[in-house]
């Protein structure tokens, strides 16, 4: 029996070179030799200028990890790249070949090679559960079986281009306090641990009693010096414990999911941010013509926060025995009167993609509005607690100063 021959090894070249039109491009290619690259370029109508190997270590080094924006750009250059003309294969190939993230890379190729061995587009995104949600793969299935897969996935990019936005916002909103927070702790703790010591040595000098502002703040900082182990403990642990809870807990997620809700300016942005997703992902999946009681199912599950992914798994089950969404949406007591309104209009209409559509628009105009007054908030905030911490600490490190002068006077 003849040996099986054996694999042929490829490797990474990074290229530069000249198309058609004479302009200068790069990029990455994968083969066995470098001759190999530069016929698979001319072939491409590039021609090569500079092919070299890329080493195994700067590879290693440039991978990262597949980021939901990286799957959002993704979706918007197969949507073009098909309206386009370019067949599924051959565009999975071009993406693949080109994308600057070698982990999103070799996923696509993966993809690529899952299709040619006789699998659906749907089917071979399934194998990627972490990377392509239910919602993505019954969107592109739905895309396949009605022929009109370019069309689908230019609504799967809108959407995800959508969400991906308001993902950013919400963050943005979040990370202003969190800052806040942060700096003003550190700025604190390197006061208290390496400034105040040095005027303590200065106030021994005295040999008077110090105000007793600057002996809380004195007693403060030895504390510090001498515990500030404990502290980076406490905060470590209790972090560490509470996103382990977060990740465990139902009941734990469903709490802080309610009371962010409630948090003054947060929270409405947290409340209409999952009002846009929901309004949002049900526009896109009915516009797929994915049955309603079967798109709510990823309409829940893309709410973002689970007081509202259980009022909209609560929903489907009502919406399944024939009521009206509208009616599941005011019977769940969570969604402002103007969705609810407009869903019934939609439901009324024939056209609940159109309105549901127009929801979103008005709730992610409202995020961002929402996360830009509140940058302008922070910003004056940040320096407030800044001015406040520091300030309050030179006076009291200054105050035992001011009173020698008032008696040497």
């Amino acid at each position: 029996m003849a040996a099986a021959p054996a694999a042929v090894k490829e490797y990474t070249f990074v290229w530069e070179g000249t198309d058609r039109k004479g302009q200068r491009v790069k990029g990455q290619s994968v083969g066995p030799s470098e001759s190999m690259i530069k016929t698979q370029l001319r072939k491409q109508g590039v021609n090569p200028l500079k092919v070299r190997r890329q080493s195994s270590l700067f590879a290693a080094g440039r991978k990262r990890k597949i980021e939901s924006g990286d799957i959002a750009i993704f979706s918007r250059q197969m949507a073009t790249m098909m309206t386009s003309g370019v067949p599924l294969v051959q565009a999975l190939e071009i993406v693949g070949r080109g994308h600057d993230n070698p982990s999103m890379g070799e996923m696509i190729l993966a993809i690529k090679a899952s299709i040619e061995g006789g699998s659906s587009f749907a089917e071979s995104l399934a194998k990627f559960p972490l990377h392509f949600d239910e919602l993505f793969v019954n969107l592109v299935d739905a895309g396949e079986k009605s022929g009109a897969l370019e069309t689908l996935l230019d609504k799967v990019a809108t959407y995800k281009e959508k969400t991906e936005a308001i993902k950013k916002k919400v963050k943005k909103a979040l990370t202003y306090p969190t800052a806040v927070m942060v700096i003003a702790f550190v700025v604190t703790a390197i006061l208290l641990v390496f400034v105040v010591p040095q005027f303590e040595d200065l106030f021994k000098s005295f040999g008077a009693d110090l105000p007793a502002f600057t002996v809380m703040v004195v007693n403060l900082s030895k504390w510090m010096q001498a515990y500030w182990w404990m502290v980076a403990g406490i905060l470590g642990g209790g972090g560490f414990f509470l996103v382990n809870l977060h990740k465990r807990s139902a009941n734990f997620r469903r709490l802080l999911d309610r009371v962010m809700l409630k948090v003054p300016v947060v929270g409405d942005i947290l409340y209409k941010s999952a009002v846009a997703r929901f309004a949002r992902t049900l526009s896109t999946m009915f516009a797929a013509g994915v049955p309603l009681v079967e798109a709510m199912d990823s309409v829940a599950k893309a709410a973002g926060n689970i007081v509202f992914t259980e009022a909209i798994m609560a929903m489907r089950d009502q919406v399944a025995t024939g009521q009206q969404l509208q009616l599941t949406m005011q019977q769940a007591g969570i969604f402002p009167n103007m969705a609810v309104q407009m869903v019934a209009i939609g439901e009324e209409s024939g056209a609940l993609d159109q309105m549901c559509a127009k929801v979103a628009d008005f709730y992610e105009a409202e995020v961002d509005n929402l996360v830009d007054a509140l940058s302008s908030l922070m910003e004056p905030m940040i320096m407030a607690v800044l001015g406040i911490l520091v300030g309050g600490l030179v006076v009291a490190m200054y105050l035992p100063i001011f009173k020698l002068g008032q008696v040497v006077g």
